[in-house]
């Protein structure tokens, strides 16, 4: 991205001096850090699922400094791998390093680097300690502009690592005996003993197997952990005694404790947690049993998972859940002797993953949850675990790294109070709210950070907060007091340049007048727990959808997800000859321009890339079988002749939404432009006008469509695949519209949106050839697609300019000299301010480059 600021000087000295006074010459915030051009060919993919290549090369920009060094899976040929690092090409001089052999397929220097291009290469260490060639060399530069953040080694955390019971919770030990003290006066008390005696009355001898409950004990040892440490009352570690002698009495063979991706760590947690509260209680068989379990899972899992899940893009359950009780487990047992030399290595192997990719994969700095919003809450836990546990030992804090410093803004603009989610990804479409994981983090957040964006967001919840049991402990005894207040100085518009989205809102303290624009373009792709939308919006008012991506979320595979949930379809963006996106990092988008003012807010997405074949993921050929579904062009699925899908998106403050498609291929193809709405659409067909009205809010929704391309609107309210076998009230139908345009190998097509409530009524939409007048904004697109696009908003009561042309606008009576054709250029006020900023394409960071 380039911001210019450039002055013709073709007008008397007067202008010119009346365009310099008005037209500042400081731009708007930099969302990109990047000076460069758009790249001549673009990759197959951005990130790979599985790591192929060494990171970081060359072709790679470091996320963070110090970048984790990674090498693929399937380039360790040894027992070990050794790294070395140096400033020298030929690995001379003082600073070269040469890391101690390790299992797994990272390292971590633990060290900010200098500026400058650093070299580095590994080789596989055998068995029997013989040294196998080096690999190829691998080079990669830091910028004086990169994050910084850097996490003591190991050996920090090692030594000041606790050796007493209970330790699991030791972050808090310096408020645990004034909590105490006050437990009873606690707002949270009763709420604390009503879950710890429901624990208490379950009759756990009676279950004729303990381990068909597992997650049900996992939650009341967690309530009785609580209750306990807090009270010290003697009767719930009574009960979580007598917990622990029902499953000992109950041997669990491995067929049925690795029986699914969570029941073993759920069995192992409520191991883990009686172990560490009950500890000098305990008898030594008791331990022992218990020690011999948790070794059963430690084992397994990391064997399955030393030197996988570093070089796994994302891995859900892992992060969410499994991680975190793996890196617990060895936590209690590392300083036992029997356990000592085969558990520290796994204690140092989960300090040094989440080091090198937490949170949120290490790829994303932006504080969003590039899995999508619906699936954050199952991630709380191990967000909020695994930085307080580390930055209390290590005396360091781990919430300096840039994704949480921007977590409590992302989580307010991403789900707004009392509004559903504006995001994306599975389950995104549930809840009128956020939901109490959320506000819980929030609160954590805003406790240890001082963040203002997350203190309001938690307090606008103040009643769901209570709700939240998981983090209830740390609520108790930590006592900080944070700011409520609205931050003042809020933008309209947010990029989040590593996960893909931008958000848009006119107002988002006020919920009962906000507009809210989110919009998709990742270079992550789809799959796991993000879906196949790139080039999609969800449009929300008053805290309700408009336009929204249909179908619900029952099961991540079934085939109302495959064909109706995940498909394109599914969402508001397009399909080519009938065909959307692949389940695949291969089909992915990018956000390559962003920016905001206080009447005018943009961005451009870029989808050329994503329709990319069919999915060839093994998990998904899988999931397509066992659903009875081929992957055939009649089913939305293959090879598509599109060359480009460029998307411009800009909310009009307060309430119009204008959106510029750019559609080419090298063929002509026919284009279904895609609009799913929860009420019917009324249509005027020769008007290509459409309306929506909120069933309860009663605000309405005129959208008109423009294109030199003739096109036929129709709309249904069924699933290609129902979300059920029966209809059911709790899964009703939902609109989906179309807008079919007849084969072309290229088309523009212009939207225009307004949103009314009840006392406004919406502007006629008046066409003079490419000229649009919609209220007190002039619109002008070029629709001809023999003619270059083109597409310049002016804002007349203000002069707000936004222009994406190749001509030079005028700006307050003088001619701004753009300095790139067909950058993308806004005139507008920020903190009462005139500012002019210019962007080109934006070329995104990337762990994968396919040179």
């Amino acid at each position: 991205m380039k911001t210019i600021f450039r002055f013709q000087t073709l007008f008397s000295l007067l202008a010119c001096l009346c365009l310099a006074i008005t037209c500042s010459d400081d731009s708007l915030p930099d969302t990109t850090g990047q000076d460069t051009e758009t790249p001549a060919e673009a990759p197959d993919a951005l990130h790979d699922k599985l790591r192929e290549k060494p990171y970081p090369k060359a072709d790679n920009e470091i996320y963070i400094n110090p970048a984790p060094f990674i090498a693929p899976q399937a380039m360790k040929t040894g027992d070990k791998l050794q790294f070395s690092l140096s400033n020298q090409a030929d690995f001379s001089g003082t600073e070269t390093i040469l890391s101690t052999p390790k299992s797994w397929c990272m390292y971590n220097i633990h060290k900010t680097l200098k500026s400058g291009i650093w070299y580095w290469r590994f080789r596989s260490i055998l068995s029997d300690g013989s040294e196998q060639p080096w690999s190829e060399t691998y080079s990669f530069e830091v910028k004086d502009e990169t994050p910084k953040f850097v996490t003591p080694a190991f050996d920090v955390f090692l030594n000041n690592a606790p050796r007493t019971h209970p330790r699991l919770f030791c972050f808090l030990d310096d408020g645990i005996e004034q909590a105490r003290r006050n437990v009873t006066s606690h707002p949270e008390y009763p709420e604390l003993i009503s879950r710890a005696k429901a624990a208490m009355t379950t009759d756990y001898p009676s279950l004729p197997n303990p381990y068909d409950q597992t997650e049900a004990i996992k939650v009341s040892i967690q309530h009785l952990y609580q209750a306990y440490y807090l009270t010290q009352q003697k009767t719930y570690a009574d009960k979580m005694h007598e917990i622990l002698n029902t499953l000992l009495k109950n041997p669990i063979s491995d067929a049925q404790l690795f029986a699914s991706n969570f029941g073993a760590t759920d069995i192992a947690i409520s191991f883990i947690e009686i172990y560490d509260l009950l500890y000098d209680t305990l008898t030594p068989n008791e331990k022992q049993e218990i020690e011999n379990l948790l070794m059963r899972v430690s084992r397994y899992y990391f064997k399955l998972y030393c030197g996988m899940q570093e070089n796994h893009i994302f891995d859900n359950h892992f992060w969410q859940h499994n991680m975190r009780i793996l890196f617990q487990a060895a936590f209690v047992l590392y300083d036992k002797s029997n356990y000592t030399e085969e558990i520290l290595p796994m204690l140092e192997y989960y300090y040094e993953l989440w080091t090198a990719r937490a949170p949120a994969s290490g790829f994303n700095r932006d504080g969003v949850w590039h899995n999508g919003a619906g699936y954050f809450n199952a991630n709380v836990k191990t967000l909020y675990y695994i930085p307080s546990l580390f930055s209390s030992i290590t005396q360091k804090d781990f919430l300096q790294h840039p994704w949480y410093q921007n977590a409590g803004k992302a989580m307010a603009y991403t789900w707004p109070p009392a509004s559903k989610s504006a995001g994306f990804g599975d389950g995104s479409e549930k809840g009128d709210e956020p939901n109490r994981q959320r506000i819980s983090f929030a609160d954590f957040i805003a406790r240890e950070t001082g963040d203002p964006y997350a203190g309001w967001y938690a307090a606008q919840s103040a009643s769901l907060l209570r709700k939240d049991y998981e983090l209830r402990l740390y609520r108790m005894v930590r006592n900080q007091t944070y700011a409520t207040d609205f931050p003042s100085n809020n933008p309209k518009l947010i990029w989040y340049k590593d996960a893909g989205e931008v958000v848009i809102h006119s107002d988002l303290a006020h919920t009962d007048r906000n507009l809210s624009l989110c919009f998709r373009s990742s270079t992550f792709g789809s799959g796991s727990h993000t879906v196949s939308n790139q080039n999609s919006f969800n449009l929300l008012y008053q805290g309700a959808d408009i336009y929204r991506s249909s179908g619900y979320y029952l099961n991540f595979s079934d085939a109302h997800n495959l064909m109706s949930y995940r498909h394109t379809r599914a969402h508001n963006t397009i399909l080519v000859n009938g065909i959307g996106q692949p389940y695949s990092t291969k089909g992915y988008g990018n956000i390559t321009r962003a920016m905001g003012g206080e009447h005018i807010s943009y961005c451009l997405g870029d989808a050329s890339h994503a329709y990319s074949g069919i999915s060839d993921d093994p998990m998904w050929i899988a999931a397509f079988k066992a659903a009875g579904i081929t992957q055939t062009p009649d089913n939305g699925f293959g090879t598509t002749p599109l060359t480009l899908y460029r998307r411009h998106l800009l909310m009009l403050h307060p309430d119009i939404v204008v959106i510029y498609d750019e559609l080419e291929a090298s063929e002509p193809v026919r284009w279904d432009w895609l609009l799913h709405s929860p009420t019917q659409f009324s249509i005027q067909q020769e008007q290509h006008i459409l309306s929506t009205t909120h069933p309860t809010k009663g605000f309405t929704t005129i959208t008109q469509q423009f294109s030199d391309q003739a096109s036929q609107i129709t709309q249904t309210d069924q699933f290609v695949v129902p979300p059920l076998p029966e209809p059911s009230p709790l899964y009703s139908n939902q609109w989906h519209l179309t807008a079919t345009f007849v084969p072309s190998s290229k088309n523009r097509i212009l939207t225009i949106i307004q949103i009314k409530d009840n006392s406004g009524e919406s502007s006629n939409v008046i066409r003079k050839g490419n000229t649009f007048q919609c209220g007190e904004y002039e619109i002008k697109a070029i629709l001809d697609s023999s003619r270059s696009a083109e597409l310049t908003v002016t804002h007349q009561a203000s002069d707000a300019i936004f222009s994406y042309s190749s001509d030079n606008p005028t700006i307050n009576g003088g001619t701004y000299l753009r300095k790139y054709p067909y950058s993308s250029l806004l005139y507008d006020t920020s903190d009462g301010r005139y500012r002019v900023t210019e962007q080109t394409d934006y070329i995104p960071v990337s762990t994968r480059i396919a040179q």
